[in-house]
């Protein structure tokens, strides 16, 4: 195929040595199988903001540290060197959230690192050597959905130990390989100790995990892990190992109605995304 521009550099550069195809296309970014020696691995070219469908970007890169006080003070005034800050904030949170989960023992794809604003990465496959299916494309039975259920609250509960919220986990970002889920897609991942969205952005993927995984064990749709999991965290007792039942008690003495209705709002969001995604999937 014809090598893209944004992959050119890196085949000059010896990073690596050819585009064989690509694997996957979507708003935020595309992702390309490229030839390093006689590995195969991934090229994920990310698209720049105008052309991304991400939103609310500035939610998700709330309590990211930036890396000198020049770049913070552009990102705050919001003009050209500010929105290149911000792009490259964006390209470079991946590769660090990928370093980072892996050495809190969180199943993702090993990075290489970022070349030129490409980040390459371990390509994630099957048993038959293939590249790996999103759990999307996976007919489930209730025993794989309880088993794979557990094993991603418990991923959640490593990356929330890591101060690390995926932000935006559902059903498309998880590959399984023959060992089972992997964890992808990370550029929106979030600060959780210093970003005010954080419980909300927790809940939404504890809650997307439910409802993929309740389709198959409607028990599942019962439980309340967010709730249970940030309690844990806020107390400062949550643990990888932390034991955890799915069970809350809410206090039933003060609602909050606008949070009831940014949750309300961020469940339409994800639902037009899931449409989005899953035309995107079938002409895929």
């Amino acid at each position: 195929m014809k090598t893209p521009r944004e992959l050119e550099p890196l085949i000059e550069d010896g990073i690596i040595d050819s585009v064989v195809r690509r694997l996957k296309s979507g708003k935020e970014a595309s992702v390309f199988l490229v030839a390093c020696g006689a590995e195969i691995r991934c090229a994920k070219v990310y698209k720049d903001a105008n052309h991304r469908g991400f939103h609310k970007l500035a939610q998700y890169q709330e309590g990211r540290k930036t890396r000198g006080s020049r770049d913070a003070r552009a990102l705050a005034k919001h003009g050209r060197h500010g929105r290149s800050v911000q792009e490259t904030e964006w390209k470079n949170a991946e590769v660090d959230a990928l370093y980072r989960l892996a050495a809190a023992d969180v199943r993702v794809p090993r990075a290489f690192g970022v070349f030129d604003g490409v980040l390459i990465m371990e390509l994630v496959c099957d048993a038959a050597g293939q590249p790996a299916p999103r759990l999307n494309d996976v007919e489930l039975t209730p025993e794989q959905a309880l088993t794979w259920h557990s094993f991603l609250i418990e991923q959640i509960v490593k990356m929330l130990c890591a101060g690390v919220i995926h932000g935006d986990l559902s059903e498309f970002n998880v590959l399984l390989d023959a060992s089972g889920p992997v964890i992808i897609d990370l550029p929106q991942a979030v600060n959780a100790a210093g970003n005010n969205n954080a419980f909300r952005m927790l809940e939404r993927d504890v809650n997307n995990m439910r409802e993929t995984f309740g389709r198959a064990a409607p028990e599942l749709l019962e439980t309340q892990y967010a709730h249970e999991i940030w309690k844990l965290y806020e107390s400062g007792e949550l643990k990888p190992e932390s034991a955890l039942t799915g069970r809350f008690e809410f206090d039933q003495t003060e609602v909050d109605v606008i949070g009831v209705l940014e949750v309300i709002e961020d469940e339409r969001r994800e639902a037009e995304e899931r449409q989005r995604r899953l035309e995107e999937a079938a002409a895929e």
